[in-house]
């Protein structure tokens, strides 16, 4: 099959999660087995899933993404690999997040290049607010992890205090920039396309640990 042609619909089912849901996820009937789960908010063409999926095969990996034609395009790639370890939800992830993802059931949520929504306008259409801050914790087992990356330093900014005001997670030493050994060994395509153009990306790391006596945050 040529490179980038979708799979029929039939093929993709395994990796898709049916939407509307109607009751609370159970990770456990959805891959079929007890392993942590790890959820992307935002995959867009899904690279950092399937680079996960394929490195780390005892690791659940779930993503969200409100394009349809995306998650078709990830489904695709995943389904080409046959990385199991996948599902993947065409849906608004605020209220997904909210209702329906079981409390501490993620070992770490994953946000990458969300879109600023620059326009004063827009900015009720921002993925980090308090609530959404407030949920991730929620969600999060203890020493759970909320990984966000941004190439606007604005946005970073906004993370951190949004953050700091609405949860107990505290920041910490974020993980290393990886050196690429192929054209596909970035983060996401937006990662790839950013650090070519020479950009600073700014990487956030924020740990659930609400234990007495924690540093609240770096700030």
């Amino acid at each position: 099959m040529p490179k980038g042609v979708r799979l029929p619909l039939e093929a993709l089912e395994p990796y898709l999660l049916p939407t509307p849901v109607t009751e609370a996820l159970d990770w456990q009937k959805i891959f079929g087995n007890a392993h942590p789960v790890e959820l992307e908010v935002g995959f867009g063409k899904g690279l950092y899933l399937v680079n996960a999926a394929a490195a780390h095969p005892e690791v659940n990996y779930f993503g969200i993404e409100i394009v349809r034609k995306y998650q078709l395009l990830a489904a695709t790639r995943l389904a080409k690999r046959e990385l199991r370890n996948v599902r993947v939800a065409c849906t608004d992830a605020r209220p997904f997040l909210r209702d329906w993802v079981p409390s501490a059931s993620l070992q770490r949520i994953h946000v990458y290049f969300p879109d600023p929504w620059w326009k004063k306008r827009h900015h009720k259409r921002r993925l980090f607010t308090g609530e959404f801050a407030a949920t991730c914790q929620r969600l999060l087992m203890p020493t759970g992890e909320l990984l966000v990356v941004t190439d606007v330093a604005d946005y970073a900014t906004l993370v951190r205090q949004t953050v700091a005001a609405s949860t107990q997670l505290s920041e910490a030493e974020p993980p290393p920039e990886h050196t690429p050994s192929h054209d596909l060994d970035y983060l996401t395509h937006f990662e790839r396309k950013f650090r070519q153009e020479g950009r600073t990306i700014h990487r956030l790391r924020f740990v659930n640990s609400p234990s007495p006596g924690t540093t609240k945050s770096l700030l």
